[in-house]
């Protein structure tokens, strides 16, 4: 054996670069996600997205390879806390990506906020993550409840309607999306006559939708998501209501859900921060990619997902992958121009997109953009103390 190869040999048996360097360790990114029950299809989406971003740097942000270490959140608050502690505390990684549930966002918000670990939120969109709840260390790709409904709220307004009712889960993401709809739906001259929810994740909608048919809006605004979302849908139409009383929402109604919606989903209207024909050249690269890994269409969570990573990435770039500079790590992430399908966006100074909403029109089979509802919607983010 040659001189040299020995010298290779044994540099890497202990664990160092050919030039002395000690290899840097895998860089430990928790994934927190919902991989079975109502929202499973999207904490894997987001797992997909998050490592497309990762597979197109050559599997390394920062200079670091990413190790994985998953836990099924369940999307149950009650096991959150526990579930985020195993991560910090037993798993010792160094970020956590999650979740879908605002519930159990707002559990792994709280642990992220007192141990100082990073924490980047690819869904829940409960208003305090990035209000009451900001923190530094603490990001969001994805968007506030408040910003959809709000959106909407704006769209019914200039279209002239007067009355509408809502419906929705009765938990965070529902009551919040349901009040940024009401602020920008009154405020615009209409008024909201009756907020009917249920609890999550319950899909009992008939008497919900025999009241609806009873108090006869002139629209519907609603939120649901997943496999709710698809039952609540074909309901809806199956009840007679749809012909009648247009049905809107914020864009999980119809995100990820149309296949199994079929035609009940034709024609809704629902507002969000992404859309399957935005036909720019970077979304339509990305949607190439994605298909070819995962055989699979993206949708919106998939896209949170490629733009946690991104985040993530801007972050450790500026600190060459020691996560320890938290400081610098944070400066950066919060002055980065997130390069994302949906459109490049910033983060506000609670960390969270400001963002394009678009007004979204389903139709065979695809969630049409038919405008933009509201342009660089920033997050009122109140009660956020940085």
């Amino acid at each position: 054996m040659s001189l040299m190869r020995t010298m290779i040999l044994a540099t890497a048996a202990l664990g160092l670069t050919p030039a002395g360097a000690q290899a840097p360790a895998k860089l430990k990114v928790g994934l927190m996600l919902p991989y079975t029950g109502t929202y499973a299809a999207l904490g894997h989406a987001i797992e997909n997205g998050f490592r497309l971003y990762v597979a197109e740097q050559g599997g390394k942000l920062g200079g670091r390879e990413i190790e994985y270490v998953k836990v099924d959140d369940e999307s149950d608050p009650s096991k959150a806390t526990d579930n985020v502690n195993k991560l910090v505390k037993r798993d010792n990684v160094d970020v956590i990506v999650g979740s879908v549930h605002s519930g159990v966002a707002m559990a792994m918000a709280r642990v992220a906020k007192d141990s100082g670990t990073l924490l980047i939120v690819p869904n829940a969109g409960a208003d305090a993550v990035t209000g009451a709840m900001c923190a530094p260390n603490i990001f969001r790709s994805s968007f506030s409840n408040w910003q959809p409904g709000y959106a909407m709220g704006e769209v019914l307004a200039r279209k002239g309607v007067k009355n509408a009712v809502t419906i929705t889960w009765k938990y965070a993401a529902g009551d919040e999306m349901v009040r940024g709809f009401k602020e920008a739906f009154e405020k615009g001259g209409g008024k909201v006559t009756k907020e009917l929810n249920l609890p999550f994740p319950n899909v009992e909608f008939q008497a919900l939708l025999t009241e609806i048919a009873a108090a006869r809006p002139e629209a519907v605004f609603s939120f649901f998501a997943g496999g709710g979302a698809v039952k609540f849908v074909k309901d809806y139409a199956a009840a007679g209501l749809k012909k009648n009383i247009p049905l809107y929402g914020t864009g999980f109604l119809t995100d990820g859900t149309l296949a199994a919606q079929g035609d009940a989903a034709e024609g809704v209207q629902t507002t969000l921060h992404y859309a399957d024909g935005l036909n720019t050249p970077r979304d339509n690269a990305f949607r190439l990619a994605y298909a070819k890994r995962y055989k699979l269409q993206p949708d919106v969570y998939a896209v949170q997902g490629y733009d946690a990573a991104q985040i993530l990435g801007s972050g450790l770039a500026a600190v060459k992958g020691d996560v320890s500079k938290k400081a610098e790590f944070i400066a950066a992430a919060q002055k980065a121009r997130i390069d994302s399908p949906r459109g490049a966006f910033s983060l506000s100074p609670a960390h969270n997109p400001v963002q394009d909403i678009y007004l979204r029109q389903v139709g065979a089979r695809e969630n049409k953009v038919i405008g933009v509802a509201s342009k660089a919607l920033t997050d009122p983010a109140r009660g956020c103390k940085m």
